[in-house]
C-alpha cells in the first residue's frame, strides 16, 4: 500500500495560446501555497515577459525555475510549441534555490563549485540543477557540483534546449530566463525522499579507439588520427547531414580507472581543425567506440530508469521528473511518446509526470553515487514526502 503522500502537486499548461489545467484532484494545493514552481516550455514562450508575469502572479511566494525545451514532457505526452507547469506544496519540507550566470566565472568549474557551496547542507537531500544548454561545459559544471559536494548528497537535473535549433538557451530563477544561467534548487528535510534512474539503451559498434588529442570536449585525434576522418568513415550516406546525423552515431566513453561508461553526442564539427566538439569532456587516453540506434532498447531502457527511480518500498512516488535527450527524440520521431508511456507505466496513476527533452542530463551513475554528464539517455528523479 501507499504510504500517504504529504506533497502537493498542481499542474498546468500552456498550449495553443491557452492555459489549461491538468490537475484538479484530492489533495491539489491552492497555488498561492507552493513553495516551487518548475515551468518548462519551448524558447521564444519561455522567454515571453508575460508568462513570467502571469507565473509570479498564480505563484506568488513560490521560486520559479524556467527552462526552454526541445519537447516538453506532461502525464504520458510529448509537446512542442507548449509550457508544462508543475507547482508544488511541501508540507514539512524546504526548498532553497541559487542561480549565477556562467559570465561571471571564467569556466563553468567554478560555476558549479559557487552553487553547490551557496546551499546549506544541514538536512540537504538532494540538489536539482537546471543549467543553459548552450554556454556551459556540462562536464565541468558536474565537476564543480561534486568538488564541493563533502557529503555525498545525489545531484542531477538537465541542461535546457532548443528544440533541434542549437542556437541559444534560456534558463532562469524568479526572473524571465536568459542565456548563460545555472539554477541549484536544494531541497531539505527528513520526510523528503529523493530517488534517480539513467539508463541510454544503445549498441556499441565498430572499433575501439583511443582518444590521443583532445582539449576538454574537443575531440582531435583517435589512435593518432583525424577523429574527424574516422568518424565520417563510419556514417557513410549519414556524411552529408552533418553535424546533425552525429545524434543518431554518438560515442561511448570509456574513462580510465572504475568510472562507468558515458555517452557522447556531438555538438559540432569544425572542418578547418578537424576536430568534434561534444556535450561533455573526452578525456585523453580514454577508449572511445561508436554506438547506433535500437529503437525497442531506447523505449525499454526509459522503462527501466523508471524502475532504478522507485523507492525500495515500492511506494509509488509523487513527482517524476523526466529529462531525456534531443538525440532521442529526433531518433524516435512518431515513437517518442512511447517511451514517456512506458515510464508513466512503471510510476502508476498517482504520480504527477512532468519533464523535457534536453541538450544534456545530469545523474549519479554507477555504484559511486557521483553525478555525471550523460547524453542520450532518459534520466529521471523522483520526489515523495512522507505525511
Amino acid at each position: 500500500m501507499n504510504k500517504k503522500q504529504a506533497m502537493k502537486i498542481y499542474q498546468e499548461q500552456y498550449l495553443n495560446n491557452t492555459w489549461q489545467e491538468k490537475s484538479n484532484g484530492e489533495g491539489t494545493p491552492l497555488p498561492h501555497h507552493c513553495q516551487l514552481v518548475l515551468a518548462f516550455g519551448a524558447r521564444q514562450l519561455i522567454s515571453d515577459t508575460a508568462i513570467y508575469a502571469y507565473l509570479k502572479s498564480k505563484y506568488p511566494i513560490a521560486d520559479i525555475v524556467l527552462a526552454s525545451t526541445s519537447g516538453e514532457i506532461i502525464d504520458d505526452k510529448v509537446h512542442d510549441d507548449s509550457i508544462v507547469v508543475t507547482a508544488i506544496e511541501f508540507q514539512h519540507s524546504t526548498v532553497k534555490c541559487v542561480q549565477d550566470t556562467i559570465q561571471n566565472f571564467s569556466s563553468s568549474f567554478e560555476l558549479g563549485a559557487k552553487l553547490m557551496a551557496e546551499l546549506s547542507f544541514d538536512k540537504l537531500k538532494t540538489v536539482f540543477v537546471i543549467s543553459d544548454g548552450s554556454h556551459i561545459n556540462g562536464s565541468e559544471l558536474v565537476a564543480g557540483f561534486n568538488s564541493k559536494n563533502t557529503y555525498g548528497i545525489t545531484v542531477s537535473g538537465g541542461l535546457a534546449g532548443d528544440a533541434a535549433n542549437f542556437e541559444k538557451t534560456a534558463t532562469g530563477l524568479n526572473s524571465v530566463p536568459g542565456e548563460g544561467n545555472v539554477i541549484a534548487v536544494g531541497f531539505y528535510g527528513d520526510n523528503i525522499t529523493i530517488n534517480h534512474g539513467s539508463l541510454g539503451g544503445w549498441d556499441e559498434f565498430g572499433t575501439e579507439r583511443i582518444i590521443t588529442h583532445a582539449n576538454k570536449n574537443v575531440l582531435y585525434e583517435l589512435d593518432g588520427k583525424s577523429a574527424l576522418t574516422l568518424y565520417k568513415e563510419y556514417l557513410g550516406d549519414y556524411v552529408k547531414d552533418l553535424p546533425g546525423s552525429a545524434l543518431l552515431f554518438p560515442l561511448a566513453l570509456n574513462q580510465q580507472g572504475d568510472t562507468p561508461i558515458l555517452v557522447r553526442t556531438i555538438l559540432s564539427i569544425d572542418e578547418e581543425n578537424r576536430s568534434m566538439t561534444f556535450a561533455g569532456n573526452m578525456p585523453v587516453g580514454s577508449k572511445v567506440r561508436l554506438m547506433k540506434a535500437n529503437f525497442d532498447k531506447l523505449i525499454s531502457a526509459s522503462s527501466t530508469a523508471a524502475e532504478q527511480s522507485l523507492h525500495q518500498n515500492g511506494n509509488e512516488p509523487s513527482l517524476a521528473i523526466l529529462i531525456s535527450c534531443i538525440g532521442r527524440k529526433l531518433i524516435l520521431q512518431h515513437r517518442t511518446e512511447e517511451e514517456v508511456e512506458v515510464a508513466k507505466e512503471i510510476f502508476g496513476t498517482q504520480t504527477a509526470v512532468c519533464g523535457f527533452y534536453s541538450y544534456g542530463e545530469l545523474s549519479p551513475y554507477g555504484n559511486s553515487g557521483k553525478c555525471e554528464l550523460h547524453n542520450q539517455t532518459m534520466t529521471i528523479t523522483t520526489i515523495s514526502e512522507n505525511a
